[in-house]
């Protein structure tokens, strides 16, 4: 149920009261809004007469928010954010209905991307609305409808459901690789790339070679492609996940530095909150990844 009238204040008040928060004066909220210095003070003592609480203290022709106005000016950020947002999206897909989905941005573009295409072809009534995101987050602050997470099942109050499982091989520039690929003790000995949300990926591969992997250093990334790009560039060895090798080595500038891919004990899965209300344009995406157009591609060895 929404809240009494009287709790809801108009639009512009809320506009004035955001702007000087952010802003730190009336006269520039008044010019980012188009409003005189007081046709914002007036806004402002309307919305202080309805709540019934001194939101700023005015100083000359200052004003300072309170320690209330502040908190208020912080919620009132976030409400208009969200509205903007869901008006956005209103205006974006029109009658058609629509999904918002975070995705990691590697995975995004090369496993889910395809798949997505194939599924918006047998479903032009829907749109997919796609916003990058590596890390777990709440549903209930970013309106998300689904989200692809990376690793066990620790994301709370979400269902799960599985995409594929994580494989990993180690990538180099042609020019790393004049003699072939190599063996895990000599890979052991070249310049090795590193992710940064994935700390010990390169000892864990080791580890299941046989080779004790010791202090390995190298450049640091926040992200797949990033790094990729560094070892097209020849700074050293990437450990891509098989939907980036393969795209990768399909371009040319990556190839495998060994022979076989390596199944780690991690998955992606799709989630989505258990509290949500049904929507079937997630209901149609959760049914058509289950088929076999939507499987993961075939699991040839990359040689």
């Amino acid at each position: 149920m929404i809240a009494p009238r009287r709790f809801l204040p108009s639009i512009p008040s809320l506009l004035a009261l955001e702007a000087v928060d952010r802003l730190g004066s009336a006269t520039a909220a008044g010019q980012e809004l188009s409003l005189t210095h007081s046709a914002v003070s007036r806004q402002l003592k309307v919305l202080e007469g309805q709540l019934g609480v001194t939101l700023l203290v005015r100083e000359g022709k200052g004003l300072t928010l309170t320690a209330a106005g502040a908190s208020y000016a912080r919620s009132v950020r976030d409400c208009l954010q969200d509205l903007a947002q869901a008006s956005l999206r209103l205006r974006a897909s029109g009658p058609r209905d629509s999904l918002s989905l975070a995705l990691p941005p590697s995975f995004g573009l090369y496993w889910m991307g395809p798949r997505l295409h194939a599924f918006l072809r047998a479903h032009p009534e829907i749109l997919v609305n796609q916003s990058t995101r590596s890390a777990r987050f709440d549903f209930a602050r970013e309106k998300f409808d689904a989200a692809v997470h990376y690793g066990p099942e620790d994301w709370p109050g979400v269902h799960y459901l599985p995409l594929t499982r994580d494989r990993v091989i180690p990538m180099a520039a042609p020019g790393l690789l004049a003699g072939g690929p190599l063996t895990a003790e000599a890979i052991r000995g070249r310049p090795l790339l590193h992710l940064d949300s994935r700390p010990g990926a390169w000892e864990e591969w080791f580890t299941q070679h046989g080779v004790e992997a010791g202090q390995l250093r190298g450049m640091l990334f926040d992200h797949f492609i990033p790094m990729a790009e560094a070892a097209a560039a020849g700074f050293g060895l990437a450990l891509l996940p098989d939907f980036l090798a393969e795209a990768e080595r399909a371009r040319g500038r990556l190839i495998p530095a060994f022979p076989d891919y390596l199944e780690m004990d991690r998955s992606y899965a799709l989630v989505w909150p258990r509290n949500a209300e049904s929507k079937p344009a997630l209901d149609l995406l959760i049914a058509w990844l289950k088929t076999s157009e939507a499987l993961p591609l075939s699991r040839r060895s990359p040689l």
